[in-house]
């Protein structure tokens, strides 16, 4: 049994949406200060500008701060 073979006119892609700067700005701004502040526990907490007292802070990024390159010993 032959299938007809029907070929579809060409389909142009739909346009991909632009985001204006001014609305990606306060997602930017929130992920930068969100890696700062992971950045300050992961190299620099239970230093000498330490925020929390005690080692819990230290123990709990122990291997994030060897993987990254902080000595910590």
């Amino acid at each position: 049994m032959a299938h007809p073979s029907v070929l579809d006119a060409p389909v142009a892609p739909a346009p991909l949406p632009t985001i204006p700067l001014s609305e990606l700005a306060p997602f930017a701004l929130f992920g930068s200060l969100l890696a700062l502040v992971l950045l300050y526990f992961v190299g620099a907490e239970q230093g000498a500008v330490s925020l929390v007292a005690g080692s819990n802070v230290h123990e709990f990024v122990h291997d994030a701060r060897h993987l990254l390159g902080f000595p910590c010993h």
